[in-house]
Order: C-alpha cells, then structure tokens, then sequence
C-alpha cells in the first residue's frame, strides 16, 4: 500500500462512513445532524480531490483503484441506512435506497466472482454521474433532516390541526413555522426526486456491467 495523498483521502472517507452513524449515537438532533452533513460534504469533496491528485501527481495506484470505489459504496449505504431510518421508513426512500443497495452489492459480488477480467467492468462515465447524483441527493436529504428537526422542536406538543391553526396566525412565530415547513418540504421533494434519479441511473449501470460479465458467467456454467 501506497501512502501518499490521494490514498490516505481514500482512507479517510472510508473511516467517515461510520464516523456519521456515531454522531447520531451520541448527539441529539439537530446537532447531530449538523455533524453528519458536514462530514458527509466533506467526504464527498475528497472524492474528487484523490482522484484529480492522483492523475495530476501520477500516483494512481491499485490499492486506490481497489479501495476508491469501496470508500464510496460504505459512504452512500451509511448514509442510506441513517435517512431510511430517520424517515420514519417511508417508501418513497425505501425502495430507492433498497434498489441503490441491492445494485451496489451485486456488482461489487460480481467483480469478485470475475477475478482477473474484473477490469471488463470499469467505471464509466455514467456510473460517475451515478454517484455524484447520489451524493447530491443524500446531502439535500440530510440538510432537509435538520429543517425537520428545528421543526419538530418548534412544533413540539402540538398536533397537526394545532400546528395548521397557528401557521395561519400572522406572528412571528408562526412565521417562523411556516417557513421551516415550506423549506423542509422543498427538500424532501428535491431530495427524494434524486434520490429516485440515482436509483434509475443505478439500476441502468448495474445492467450495464452484468451484460458485460454475462459471456464470463456463462464461460462458467
């Protein structure tokens, strides 16, 4: 192993996967979800970063070839695992963080079974745009999740015929909960929306590489 720049960028965004799953152990929310925002944006700009030093430095090396697109899966499942939680399991985010789920494992099983001609099954450019949408999404997403909680917090003891009635007063605080719904909700709609985008582009690119191995797969039958 190679430990130069790029790598240890690599290595790190590895380690932040489950570096946002504790904050959510021993934070409460909002602050909690601060944290993992920010760590997620973070390790998502180093994605970038190795992969542009590496080619700018010439230090591409096997180990990053090997470890780059791991860092990236561990990420976004986390990631998927905390907002499907936290929504309360909703299907409109279970069943595109599901399928992302499903595709991520099976390629990474398929590369596996193929050993040696693995290479048959190298990141295209849509499979880039892929993750950069799924990145996109899980960061609105988690932004939504702190309007969610300063929401809650703000809305804290009333029901909904409760919460409609003093959104219709013209107040400050009304004010205040009325705009930290409507932004709330923006999110989750733009939120959820790439999130279904990334799905397709994953099922799309998922078909893509099996169709590839399939002359492989029967080789071995």
């Amino acid at each position: 192993m190679i430990w130069n720049i790029p790598n240890i960028l690599t290595i790190i965004r590895l380690v932040a996967a489950p570096a946002i799953v504790i904050m959510f152990l021993y934070f409460s929310r909002p602050i909690a979800d601060w944290f993992a925002l920010f760590i997620f944006l973070v390790a998502a700009l180093s994605d970038w970063f190795d992969g542009y030093l590496a080619r700018l430095w010439k230090q591409e090396s096997k180990f990053g070839a090997m470890l780059d697109p791991i860092a990236d899966k561990v990420m976004v499942i986390i990631a998927l695992l905390i907002i499907t939680g936290f929504s309360g399991m909703n299907p409109w985010i279970l069943l595109p963080s599901s399928m992302i789920m499903l595709r991520e494992v099976f390629v990474s099983g398929l590369r596996e079974f193929l050993g040696d001609a693995s290479k048959l099954l190298m990141v295209t450019k849509l499979a880039k745009w892929k993750t950069a949408v799924q990145m996109t999404s899980i960061a609105v997403l988690f932004t939504q999740g702190i309007f969610q909680s300063y929401f809650d917090m703000q809305a804290w003891g009333m029901d909904k015929q409760a919460i409609k009635l003093v959104m219709l007063t013209a107040d400050v605080n009304s004010g205040k909960l009325e705009l930290g719904y409507r932004v709330g909700y923006t999110l989750w709609l733009v939120g959820v929306t790439t999130l279904w985008v990334s799905c397709l582009l994953t099922l799309f690119t998922g078909w893509d590489y099996f169709k590839k191995a399939l002359p492989y797969l029967r080789e071995n039958d």
